[in-house]
């Protein structure tokens, strides 16, 4: 108790800067491979990927990223084993950001998409297990996290394979590719739409005190009628914007499905918009967990809170971390993702991010913490398997898969070496 109360201000600090630094890591490399599909598939440019990136994040993580930062913080770390010495929680936190903020700069410098949720449970194990006593972990919690990343991609790849097989069956296998596009897109946009509501009004606006009740009962009843005015909004919009697109003379040479492709490609805008949100309230939890312990321990004086109200200031961080991180070092895991694994047409890319978008909604809003980079690179992977195991390449799989299972080590090694630094500096 006497290290909080001596120490207090300086650890806080410190932490705060870790945190950010984490956040950081998650917007070099979770965000950049959120965006890589829009990117390497042409329907956006890096600039205007990064713009989406940068408010729909934010949005993201502000409004909506309460709910999973509970189960990363309190989950898989038993408090009751560090009551009597809660500044070895202090310093094991600390640790985890730190280690977990390495290991992401390493990785997106090489360009690997690796999991930042991976990355932050690798090193709060890493430290409970060694800093502290191996039964100070809930291994049947770490259980059911590493299951979840086996059913993120699986989940994903399966949704986003559906979601293309819909596409070539209702529009590009079809006599009117073009008309057909120009009718069924604006109900994928409404989906688009639909969901990203559902998000924000189930869990995003009760961190702004706003409570829709329209007296349908439960707060799902109540979502789902707002949700689907906007989800019909949405629609309305990007049907107005297709009218816009007429129909173009293709070269011989060219993509027989230009005129489609161009379609496809003011509607991954809108599944963009989706999948950076739904990111946003799924990993700010990766950062902002660890701090969120942090300041309570300090705040209270060296009590371990089993639940403590999760400031907005510290969402604020977070989320402002993820923002800067992708301006200033996303574009190497963007390259990676949207042009190495397939080749992504607009069509393709939108199929790859819805899927992935409603996998990482329905974790955020279950509080299951799932990896956004596995979501995303099975949604990838489902949409190449759609055309083809030989559509794929294989080589880039491989490394991928490989950057993943070094990851859950390296975040433990490197959190053992911080704890016991931190523990040899203030104890």
């Amino acid at each position: 108790m006497s290290i909080i109360a001596e120490h207090g201000q300086i650890l806080l600090i410190m932490a705060c800067l870790f945190g950010f630094f984490m956040a950081w890591g998650v917007g070099a490399n979770d965000v950049a491979n959120a965006m890589g599909t829009s990117v390497g598939s042409k329907a956006l440019t890096i600039k205007q990927a990064i713009l989406i990136a940068m408010i729909f994040e934010f949005a993201g993580a502000y409004l909506a990223g309460g709910e999973v930062t509970s189960t990363i913080r309190k989950g898989i770390l038993d408090p009751a084993l560090i009551n009597n010495s809660p500044e070895l929680l202090v310093y094991g936190m600390m640790a985890a950001l730190l280690a977990a903020g390495t290991w992401l700069l390493i990785a997106s410098m090489k360009g690997w998409p690796v999991s930042t949720t991976h990355s932050i449970v690798g090193a709060l194990v890493g430290f409970a297990a060694v800093g502290i006593s191996v039964d100070a972990v809930n291994w049947g919690k770490v259980g059911t996290i590493v299951a979840s990343w086996v059913v993120s991609p699986v989940l994903a790849g399966t949704i986003s394979f559906g979601l293309f097989m819909s596409v070539q069956k209702l529009i590009l296998n079809t006599e009117k590719p073009f008309q057909n596009a120009k009718k069924y897109v604006p109900m994928y946009m409404f989906a688009v739409g639909f969901m990203i509501a559902m998000v924000t009004l189930l869990k995003g606006l009760k961190h702004l005190g706003i409570e829709v009740d329209l007296g349908l009962g439960s707060k799902f009843a109540n979502a789902l009628p707002v949700a689907a005015v906007i989800g019909i909004i949405v629609a309305i919009i990007g049907k107005g914007m297709l009218t816009k697109v007429k129909e173009e003379v293709i070269p011989e040479d060219a993509n027989r499905f230009g005129n489609v492709e161009r379609v496809f490609a003011i509607l991954m805008i809108f599944t963009a918009c989706a999948m950076a949100f739904a990111h946003g309230s799924n990993d700010v939890a990766n950062a902002v967990g660890p701090l969120a312990a942090i300041a309570s321990v300090i705040g209270s004086g060296g009590e371990i809170a089993s639940k403590s109200a999760l400031p907005p200031w510290i969402l604020l961080l977070g989320g402002g971390g993820i923002v800067i991180g992708l301006a200033t070092y996303g574009f190497k895991v963007m390259a990676t993702i949207g042009k190495k694994i397939t080749e992504l047409t607009p069509s393709r890319g939108f199929a790859a991010e819805l899927g992935a978008a409603t996998t990482v909604v329905f974790a955020s809003a279950t509080g299951l913490p799932i990896s956004t980079t596995h979501t995303l690179v099975g949604a990838v992977l489902g949409v190449g398997l759609a055309r083809g195991i030989g559509a794929l390449n294989l080589r880039v799989v491989g490394s991928i898969f490989m950057s993943w299972v070094i990851t859950l080590p390296a975040g433990a090694g490197l959190a053992i070496l911080f704890f016991f630094t931190f523990k040899g500096i203030f104890s």
